[in-house]
C-alpha cells in the first residue's frame, strides 16, 4: 500500500556543501514548531546564489546530505538535480505544491534577506510560507512587510556554522568534529574533499 504524501511540508534547499548541524538543528525547530509531517532537504545542481564558486558534483552532495540525514528521519529530494541549469526556488516549489495544508521553505535569517535578489520571489512568497530561523541582532525592520506577513520565525537556538567555514577548516587542516554529524566527517575525510 503506497503511503500518503505529508500534508504539511518543510522544504529545504540549498549547495550543502557540506551538510552540518546547523542545517539539521533549523530543520528540527521547523518541525517540531509547525508541526510539520515532513521536511525534505533539496541539494540544488546549480546554485545560482551565494554558492561556492566551484561546489561539490551534486551526486558528491547528496551522498554527504544523505550520511547527514541517517537516522533523523528527514528525507532528501534530487528533483532539482534532475533539471538543467541554474536551480530555481520558484521552480522546486511548484514541483511540490501538492501539499493541501501547508508548505513551508526553510530559510536563514540571512537568506531572507537576500529573497528580493532571487527568481520570482513574489511567486515564492505565493506558494509558501517562509519558516525563518531567528538570529539575535537580526535587523527585522528591514525585511518588506509584504514578505514579513508571510514569515513564521522559528525559535531556534542560533549555530554559528557555515558550510564555507567548514570547507576552509578542511582546507587548512583543521577538524570539523562536532560541526557535522560523524557520518559527514568520515565522508569528507574518505572522499578527500576540500583540500
Amino acid at each position: 500500500m503506497k503511503r500518503p504524501r505529508p500534508r504539511r511540508l518543510g522544504v529545504f534547499g540549498g549547495t550543502f556543501d557540506p551538510p552540518h548541524l546547523g542545517h539539521l538543528l533549523l530543520a528540527e525547530c521547523a518541525r517540531e514548531a509547525l508541526a510539520l509531517d515532513a521536511v525534505v532537504f533539496v541539494p540544488a545542481r546549480v546554485p545560482p546564489h551565494r554558492a561556492p564558486k566551484r561546489p561539490s558534483p551534486p551526486d558528491v552532495r547528496v551522498r554527504l546530505l544523505r550520511a547527514a540525514l541517517h537516522g533523523t528521519g528527514f528525507k532528501v529530494s534530487t528533483l532539482e538535480l534532475s533539471r538543467p541549469g541554474p536551480s530555481y526556488t520558484v521552480d522546486t516549489l511548484d514541483e511540490m505544491k501538492h501539499t493541501p495544508e501547508g508548505l513551508w521553505l526553510l530559510l536563514g535569517a540571512d537568506s531572507l534577506l537576500d529573497l528580493p535578489a532571487w527568481r520570482d520571489p513574489d511567486g515564492i512568497l505565493a506558494r509558501a510560507r517562509l519558516a525563518v530561523a531567528s538570529r539575535p541582532g537580526f535587523p527585522v525592520r528591514k525585511v518588506p512587510a509584504r514578505v514579513a506577513r508571510r514569515v513564521d520565525w522559528l525559535p531556534n537556538a542560533p549555530v554559528d556554522i557555515s558550510s564555507r567555514d567548514l570547507r576552509r577548516r578542511v582546507a587548512a587542516g583543521r577538524s570539523i568534529r562536532f560541526l557535522v554529524p560523524d557520518r559527514v566527517a568520515r565522508l569528507v575525510e574518505r572522499l578527500g574533499l576540500y583540500r
